[in-house]
């Protein structure tokens, strides 16, 4: 039977706890919270921060932009899988709709943020402007549990919003790329980042396999894997990861390159299926493993990042609020309807086109994302704390969802019964 409780554990808990730390401390001492945060690790460091002439390692970019790799390495395995495998979720006809509905959920929420921040005037357009990629991210563990919750485990809108929500990671991770460099772009060290990736693909990957093509025993690849295990791509990935640093992207998104380097299976259920854990192909065995320490990452992500003094509510946290709860629904209906209905890709059986509004207040979960593009859409200062409790505030869309659940009469859908 599924229990609300061990998933939260299992997923959100930590984050949670350290979020809940982060506000108490932050409203509490802020001169300490502060002084944590900027803690300096290592001063003079060949990574970290870049002013005055050299680096420096604090331990906020410790956790964002070091560690906060594996977070995102681990949104990239799930994508890359969808999109990979044969049986992927956003391959074919079946993710038509969900992919239109992606993007509604992405162009509702930045017509939203900058429409009223049209509407407030020139001088709070431009301070807020560079945080509309804010509202368009879907926490997919919340979003997820949220969706169980309101839908039941087994409703076909659980599946849909589980795709939307991969599908978000995807652009949302093309948009921290492209949008928001961490410094001045030097697009040659990207060279080392796919040079590593290629190298340990072609050495470790595909030449085992191709020297045992025909074999069933697989003597090579066998050797590489209980010899070497992870230890190549671990090492290529500190070279993307670095190559990624020096070359001005966001160095969080490091090791993208490397994920699809790792043999993968034939097949994918998902991170949150129980199936996963009985596959052992390299890339789930890395996936599992970076679980738990991903979890303490995200403990801290949530110490370090959301510290906000709730003096510091102002113009972009109601706009990264409106992007989400209003343009998220709007917009994953309005495009969800558009390929359901007159392109005629439809929806899945037992769901119906209202449920994309209840599905769109589920997606309009932001935090965890949503808290990492604030960090990275302004410097330091009021507008970036005003557009992080915005970010905090999206876990409003729960019980909006749940609402909308009840005003929209969706059927929950056990397991059982959908089996």
């Amino acid at each position: 039977m599924y229990r609300v409780w061990n998933f939260l554990t299992n997923y959100s808990l930590l984050l949670i706890i350290g979020a809940l730390l982060a506000l108490v401390w932050a409203n509490t001492n802020p001169e300490t919270y502060h002084h944590f945060v900027e803690f300096v690790i290592w001063d003079h460091a060949p990574i970290g921060h870049y002013h005055h002439g050299h680096r420096t390692l604090t331990l906020h970019y410790l956790v964002n932009d070091v560690l906060m790799a594996l977070f995102f390495a681990m949104a990239a395995k799930e994508v890359w899988e969808a999109v990979i495998l044969k049986e992927g979720s956003l391959r074919g006809k079946k993710a038509a709709t969900p992919l239109f509905a992606t993007a509604g959920g992405m162009f509702g929420p930045i017509a939203v943020y900058l429409g009223l921040a049209a509407l407030l005037g020139s001088d709070t357009y431009q301070a807020v402007a560079n945080g509309w990629a804010i509202p368009t991210a879907t926490d997919i563990a919340f979003s997820y549990l949220v969706g169980r919750i309101v839908f039941g485990a087994g409703h076909p809108a659980v599946r849909f919003l589980l795709l939307l929500a991969i599908a978000d990671d995807a652009v949302g991770l093309i948009i921290l790329a492209i949008f928001y460099p961490s410094g001045e772009l030097a697009p040659e060290w990207l060279l080392a980042s796919f040079a590593a990736a290629l190298v340990v693909f072609v050495v470790f990957n595909w030449l085992p396999r191709k020297m045992d093509a025909g074999n069933p025993d697989r003597p090579n690849s066998t050797w590489v894997r209980k010899n070497l295990h992870f230890v190549p791509y671990a090492v290529a990935g500190c070279i993307s990861w670095y190559g990624f640093m020096r070359s001005g992207l966001h160095p969080a998104l490091g090791l993208l390159p490397i994920v699809p380097a790792i043999p993968h299976a034939d097949r994918g259920f998902g991170f949150f299926s129980d199936a996963e854990t009985h596959l052992h192909d390299l890339l789930n065995v890395i996936e599992h493993a970076l679980k738990h320490p991903v979890e303490v990452v995200l403990f801290f992500f949530g110490l370090l990042n959301a510290g906000v003094e709730f003096s510091a509510i102002g113009d972009a946290t109601w706009l990264v609020l409106a992007g989400l709860i209003i343009g998220k629904p709007i917009g994953i209906l309005i495009f969800g309807w558009f390929a359901a209905v007159p392109l005629r890709l439809g929806i899945p059986q037992g769901m119906r086109i209202i449920d994309l509004v209840v599905i769109g207040f589920v997606a309009a979960i932001g935090f965890t994302v949503s808290l990492f593009v604030a960090s990275v859409a302004f410097p330091p200062g009021d507008v970036q704390d005003a557009a992080k409790m915005g970010a905090l505030f999206s876990f409003a869309a729960a019980f909006l969802s749940i609402i909308a659940g009840k005003i929209f009469r969706v059927q929950k859908a056990d397991l059982a019964a959908a089996e």
